[in-house]
């Protein structure tokens, strides 16, 4: 490149001297002529590579936005050069531009809040999980002061002491649930906000607590009846009369241990195991057979029972877990209601396709307070009441896994002095009518 502009110069003051000459010789002056045509052609040449040259610095120092000049030679080389340098930026910047963004998409998609904040505590950036935890306003809300806008006393001043190595948990904005949040700092003074919505975990937690204190209540209450008879039995001389007293309130007692410890199993078996089969079809007169037999050894003729319906059904699922919901409703009903009442078991085919599985007494029924929290665990309506029919507190428990580990729900209606129902409704997906028998009417949902 350097000799083809040497050889350029070279020609160019060649050519500016023989010029030069001719014309000077004209006038007598060849040698002033050739001197003076060799430098014009040095200027010319000059001149010419300086505009080509000022073309593509004024290209350079504007916006860029046109095609960069097309030249050859030297200017052309740097062009190319230039041009191709800056290709190589767009192509680096806007590379970088999009891992920012998938960086960015990768925060948004994130479970948790994340806020970015400076070394003046103002908003830089936040994701919408962290905009919803803090009630902030994502576009409206940057720059701002994070204090000024979520004031909660724990946190401004968990922020303001500087301290993060330990999570601060505080109420959400409006009392809407529990946040968890853990500052980092990192860069020039700049902290990192990450905030977690820890309200299920804490019903969770609770619930775990408020279980585990009903289980010891239940368990200590027959444990101390036991250990007060066993105790008197040792220390006292007692009657065969007074022996068998206290030898079948012992016998109760170790029953209800039993039972409780049965339902509790009950209870961890549902919930750790898998979800009934989808494809194992049981007849559902057999079920209600089974659950005829057993209420009627409950009742031992103290009350009217009727079981009907379902003569034409299969039930997709568990027939240890279904006989153990229905029995469960129907022991509720047997032990409520009062000698002489009436207990119906019916199955019903609705207009959707879905079915449902209906128990009604008519025993001293139920307040409308209680009737969401029914399937609480331990929960009782009246506890002593319970705790004298042989509950455990656990029973509409179980039932409620049941039907919702069958895709249905439970539904409960009661009249206070008039009696109770409480239905199993099944998804059209777990219920089918059985081939060759006879269809059995719907009834209007």
């Amino acid at each position: 490149m350097l000799l083809m502009r040497a050889l350029a110069a070279v020609v160019a003051v060649l050519l500016g001297a023989g010029i030069g000459a001719v014309m000077g010789s004209a006038m007598q002056a060849p040698t002033a002529g050739a001197t003076f045509g060799a430098a014009l052609g040095a200027a010319a040449l000059a001149w010419w590579d300086t505009a080509r040259g000022e073309t593509l610095l004024h290209w350079l120092r504007g916006p860029q936005l046109g095609a960069i000049p097309r030249e050859t030679g030297w200017w052309g080389e740097m062009a190319y050069r230039v041009e191709r340098g800056l290709r190589l930026r767009d192509t680096g910047i806007e590379a970088e531009k999009q891992r920012l963004r998938d960086f960015l998409d990768a925060i948004e998609a994130s479970p948790n809040g994340v806020l970015l904040i400076d070394k003046g505590d103002q908003i830089e950036w936040c994701n919408g999980v962290a905009a919803e935890h803090f009630g902030l306003d994502r576009e409206r809300d940057r720059r701002q002061r994070i204090t000024n806008l979520v004031r909660t006393p724990a946190f401004v001043s968990h922020l303001q002491r500087g301290q993060y190595e330990d999570a601060v948990v505080f109420p959400g904005p409006n009392g809407r649930g529990t946040l968890q949040v853990l500052v980092r700092r990192y860069g020039d003074g700049m902290k990192l906000i990450l905030s977690q919505d820890i309200t299920e975990r804490e019903r969770a937690e609770a619930m775990r607590r408020d279980f585990v204190a009903n289980v010891s209540h239940e368990i200590r209450t027959p444990l101390t009846v036991l250990a007060g008879f066993v105790e008197t039995m040792l220390r006292l001389p007692l009657t065969e009369v007074e022996r068998q007293r206290v030898l079948t309130v012992m016998t109760q007692q170790t029953d209800r241990m039993q039972s409780l410890v049965g339902d509790l199993l009950t209870l961890a078996q549902l919930e750790g195991s898998p979800r009934p089969p989808v494809d194992r079809w049981l007849p559902v007169a057999d079920l209600m057979q089974r659950v005829q037999a057993d209420a009627l050894a409950l009742s031992a003729g103290r009350h009217t029972l009727c079981v009907a319906g379902g003569g034409d059904a299969e039930i997709a699922g568990s027939d240890t877990e279904l006989l153990s919901a229905v029995g469960n409703l129907v022991n509720n009903a047997v032990r409520y209601t009062p000698a002489g009442g009436r207990i119906d078991v019916t199955w019903r085919w609705r207009d959707d396709g879905s079915a449902e599985i209906a128990v009604t007494d008519t025993g001293p029924g139920i307040a409308r307070e209680h009737l969401a929290r029914l399937t609480e665990r331990f929960y009782r309506v009246d506890g002593s009441r319970s705790r004298e029919t042989g509950g455990t507190g656990l029973g509409l428990s179980i039932v409620k896994h049941v039907v919702q580990r069958h895709g249905g729900v439970i539904d409960i209606t009661s009249d206070v002095g008039k009696g109770s129902t409480f239905k199993l409704v099944l998804p059209a997906l777990r219920v089918r009518r059985r081939a060759g028998v006879v269809a059995e009417p719907a009834i209007p949902v």
